[in-house]
């Protein structure tokens, strides 16, 4: 329905504009109904199975994945700046102890202001006054430097060293190193790895709309970025791993699933790990992750898939014609787990990930110089109303 206010034609959308189309991308798309979504023209799950991170970091940069030599130059490239600067590093103990201290918003708060910083240091500029070459950039400066603030902003919450990150790891073994301060096994480095590739972009969630929107006022990346951490930190975008994964540690044991769970659909509670905004079909990221998961093997993964079964059983008796299944969110909590990953480190390691798509809708984005600028419905007391004597 359109209304014409003030000359003006005005589109009524739906809240939280759902199912509204903002603009055309070309980095990927999300096809809910077929349970697929894509980076660029490649399925996202066929890289993450097949392909490095550098890889699909170059096919989100530069458009296409690399060969061989551009694979290593780009390697090369983003590791050389995962170090941090000495003005940025001298700030991090008071970010962790605040951070820490703020109700628990861990190393995510603190790298908002770490970030800011990281932009005013390296001297990023408005994306509006600077040309292609140059937002390509601080977009890989930046997001080199986040798996690096991330960990040293955990250890240093925990009273222990940040560690210094090496060039000779991949990007998601470097992260293990710099989180535990040991060299990581392959194939729990392997099993990150894939998770962040399968998280790297995921159509226009808050966090992503919330980059593009700051972009397309021509603000510096720093500040595009920071944005989208804001974001990401609500529990209802970013907060689902280590919830999905307490929803486990409530339910204890098999014979509690289906009363405890019973009991929270009736009372018109959600279940976190199930259920999700686009996908009608399961989630093609938690069919990989299962898998991850079940090559480790153990008690915990037999837990969790039951607990899988049942729920979706039980919402499909309670909840019937809609289509519930596992999200991201059930069994990335489960691999990063088995990854020695803490609770807390749960989304920032989303971000870590997710930080590489971010920084491609930022590209993007700053091709567009027209402004978002939407209009809102103004329902407060009838105007102009006479102010009264004070």
């Amino acid at each position: 329905m359109s209304v014409n206010r003030s000359a003006r034609t005005l589109i009524e959308a739906p809240r939280g504009l759902a199912g509204v189309v903002v603009t055309d991308t070309a980095i990927g798309d999300v096809r809910g109904l077929e349970g697929f979504y894509h980076y660029r023209q490649y399925s996202a799950v066929e890289l993450a199975q097949t392909r490095a991170f550098e890889d699909v970091w170059h096919l989100l940069v530069h458009g296409e994945l690399p060969d061989t030599e551009q694979a290593a130059a780009f390697t090369v490239e983003t590791a050389a700046l995962r170090r941090l600067p000495d003005e940025v590093r001298a700030v991090l103990p008071a970010l962790a102890a605040a951070s820490a201290s703020a109700g628990g918003s861990g190393p995510l708060a603190g790298m908002r202001t770490a970030l800011s910083l990281l932009g005013a240091v390296k001297g990023f500029r408005p994306v509006y006054d600077i040309d292609a070459n140059e937002r390509r950039r601080d977009t890989l400066a930046a997001a080199a430097a986040v798996p690096t603030l991330l960990t040293a902003l955990y250890r240093l919450s925990q009273g222990r060293e940040p560690v210094e990150p090496r060039d000779d790891l991949s990007y998601a073994a470097n992260y293990l190193y710099m989180l535990t301060g040991s060299e990581p096994d392959p194939v729990r480095a392997r099993a990150v790895e894939q998770y962040l590739i399968s998280t790297i972009d995921h159509g226009f969630n808050a966090s992503t709309f919330t980059a593009r929107v700051i972009t397309s006022t021509g603000a510096d990346v720093a500040a595009c970025l920071v944005g989208a951490v804001g974001a990401l930190s609500g529990p209802l975008h970013g907060g689902a791993p280590s919830r999905a994964l307490d929803t486990l540690d409530a339910i204890g044991t098999p014979d509690r699933i289906d009363p405890w769970i019973r009991e929270r659909v009736l009372a018109g509670d959600r279940v976190m790990g199930f259920g999700h905004a686009v996908y009608r079909t399961e989630d093609p990221r938690s069919r990989m992750l299962r898998e991850i998961a079940q090559s480790f093997g153990g008690p915990r993964v037999e837990f969790a898939v039951e607990v899988e079964h049942q729920v979706e059983s039980i919402l499909a008796e309670l909840k019937p014609g809609r289509e519930l299944h596992t999200n991201v969110e059930f069994y990335a909590g489960v691999v990063m787990e088995l990854c020695g990953l803490p609770r807390e480190m749960f989304t920032p390691t989303f971000a870590a990930g997710r930080v590489i798509g971010w920084s491609a809708n930022i590209l993007e984005q700053a091709e567009d110089h027209k402004i978002i600028r939407p209009a809102a419905r103004y329902v407060g007391p009838g105007a102009p109303v006479a102010v009264p004597a004070a």
